[in-house]
């Protein structure tokens, strides 16, 4: 499962060439003091059709995104964008309401994709969470 160029489960010469096609800045790492597997990485790139930043959060194990998430202060264009990409990606789903937050989730071979939003300001919170479940289930296995 993708978005926007990137997926849970990629590497990461995969995800900072991805960013380089983004013109995103280059990925920043630091690895875990408690396990040395892990690493969080953090960039940033500008939306070709917003032109609003967004924000590129990972953890790493083993090289490889087992969480990543896109976040922006996006336009309500941009979150109609998002989640029409995702919709004929991946099917429709029904929107998830608590409070002024929205969520929409797509799950597929132990991989997911999770739309979050919050509708109570002009430019909403937009994110995309990615999640590879067989990296984190086999770093669990590892770590007991």
């Amino acid at each position: 499962m993708r978005f926007a160029g990137f997926a849970a489960g990629d590497s990461l010469p995969r995800l900072a060439a991805a960013l380089r096609g983004h013109r995103g800045q280059r990925l920043r790492c630091t690895r875990s003091r408690a396990d040395s597997t892990v690493q969080e990485c953090r960039s940033i790139y500008t939306d070709s059709v917003s032109r609003r930043q967004v924000e590129v959060w990972l953890s790493a194990i083993d090289e490889s995104a087992g969480i990543l998430v896109l976040k922006t202060e996006g336009s309500p264009a941009q979150l109609e964008l998002w989640r029409g990409d995702l919709s004929r990606r991946y099917g429709p789903v029904a929107t998830k309401v608590q409070g002024p937050q929205r969520m929409m989730q797509w799950v597929r071979h132990g991989r997911m994709i999770r739309l979050t939003w919050r509708t109570d300001r002009w430019a909403p919170a937009i994110s995309v969470s990615l999640v590879d479940g067989h990296i984190l289930d086999e770093w669990g296995r590892k770590r007991e």
